[in-house]
């Protein structure tokens, strides 16, 4: 998930297997990522994520900003339909959260009571929606989504807000949502419902959601527009949803910089697939 504002100003950015928001930074660049093969970089293509800026890490790859994927993901082929509600369309992977009804139990280890609220006001958005899939936050024994922290601090112009990544082959939630630590991230007093709307698109992600504006990152980012193409993966339009923009998606690849939850085609896309 990023946030464009004025160019003195910061940039946010959030981004399957591994999803992180990112901010502009006018620090200079203090990270150089490891080189990405251009055999890889095919991969990514192929399965219909942006080849821009990709950031090779211990899991895998980070893909749009906030999305890890996993070498092993980049070799399956994708052929599962997505879900288009606009011209910026809502779509999910080929990988989704299975064997409903049940609870999704989340974890806050190792950070500050802005986090832990942040989580509550995630969940409590998503059981608002009555879907088959309810969330739950713990802080004892095991948990299906553990959120925890990381510090890092600008790269490239950007700085990541946190990330995550898309459901096991075995239909569980991706089990890690990353959030970031760094003075540049969050500052010194970080605002709960910025930072709940930043786990809110992290769960999205873990669940199975891709960015809202996939087709055309520039309607939320500002550039040029780019479009992947379709791939393997496809479209289908949800019965009842608008052919217009839709600039307030909970899964806009750039964040606003403030408090953004579902809007009313974020909540057709979910219910579409669990309720």
């Amino acid at each position: 998930m990023r946030k464009q504002t004025l160019p003195a100003l910061c940039c946010l950015l959030a981004a399957l297997a591994f999803t992180s928001c990112n901010r502009n930074s006018n620090k200079q660049d203090v990270v150089q990522p490891n080189a990405v093969s251009a055999e890889v970089l095919a991969q990514i293509k192929a399965n219909g994520f942006s080849t821009d800026h990709v950031i090779k890490t211990d899991e895998g790859y980070l893909v749009e900003g906030d999305i890890l994927l996993t070498e092993s993901q980049l070799k399956e082929k994708v052929s599962s339909p997505v879900l288009r509600v606009a011209n910026t369309e809502q779509y999910r992977t080929n990988l989704l959260v299975t064997s409903l009804p049940r609870v999704i139990k989340i974890k806050v280890t190792g950070l500050g009571n802005a986090f832990i609220d942040g989580c509550d006001t995630a969940i409590n958005r998503y059981n608002n929606l009555a879907l088959r899939m309810t969330f739950q936050r713990v802080t004892s024994g095991a948990a299906d989504i553990t959120i925890q922290g990381f510090n890092q601090g600008p790269s490239g112009g950007y700085i990541t807000l946190g990330s995550s990544g898309f459901p096991t082959n075995t239909g569980n939630p991706y089990a890690t949502i990353k959030m970031n630590t760094n003075q540049y991230a969050y500052g010194s007093n970080p605002n709960v419902l910025y930072v709940g709307s930043v786990i809110q698109h992290e769960i999205g992600h873990c669940i199975g959601m891709r960015h809202t504006d996939y087709m055309d990152r520039s309607y939320s980012c500002g550039g040029s527009p780019v479009d992947e193409g379709q791939s393997t993966i496809g479209a289908v339009l949800i019965p009842g949803t608008p052919d217009t923009a839709d600039p307030n998606s909970w899964m806009l690849a750039c964040s606003n910089g403030g408090n953004r939850t579902f809007n009313s085609n974020d909540i057709i896309a979910l219910k579409y697939l669990y309720q």
